[in-house]
């Protein structure tokens, strides 16, 4: 960074800042943000964007029509040319705002096909929540009906006897016998 101090004979209203010399884009970026918060309060001034070239409308009336004529100036051409070159850059930039237009219609159905193909996986992800709450709270409210009828069962068979209880070690025991692996890997 290159600092040049100002002149003396300056007036005396404003403080005499030194002219700094930025030598990289990071500097200058920088310096020119340092500038802006100098002045908090003082709007800074953003550029409009620049306008869109237009060709030049085709005319309504041609005066100069240029026919097969034998008699044409050695200049007439060089007006055809120009007038031919103008009237390809028009068609060139109609060509492309309708392409341009294309694509942006393009992306708007592919934008409305997205958001409705996320609509509709957001609603069967939302029918499979529903579906599976609605599982658990039938497979709680059953748990909770089959403690009441163990405890009323509990009740009742505590007047029955061991008859019973008999018959509940023989069903634990078919059901160990079923958890057993029916082979052990490992072992020769």
């Amino acid at each position: 960074v290159a600092v040049i101090n100002n002149k003396a004979g300056k007036p005396a209203g404003k403080e005499a800042q030194p002219l700094i010399i930025a030598k990289t884009p990071a500097e200058e970026q920088r310096l020119k943000l340092e500038r802006l918060m100098r002045n908090p309060d003082k709007l800074a001034s953003i550029p409009d964007r620049p306008k869109e070239w237009n060709p030049r409308a085709p005319p309504e009336f041609v005066r100069d029509v240029m026919g097969s004529s034998a008699g044409a100036g050695s200049g007439e051409f060089h007006v055809y040319r120009h007038l031919r070159r103008r009237e390809y850059q028009r068609q060139d930039f109609l060509d492309k705002i309708a392409e341009k237009q294309d694509a942006d219609l393009k992306y708007l159905d592919k934008v409305e096909q997205n958001k409705q193909a996320a609509d509709e996986r957001t609603a069967k992800r939302r029918k499979k929540r529903e579906k599976l709450k609605q599982k658990k709270l039938t497979a709680k409210k059953t748990k909770q009906e089959g403690e009441k009828r163990t405890e009323e069962d509990g009740d009742k068979r505590s007047g029955s006897g061991e008859d019973d209880d008999d018959e509940e070690e023989e069903e634990e025991d078919r059901e160990d016998d079923a958890e057993a692996p029916s082979f052990i890997m490992g072992r020769k």
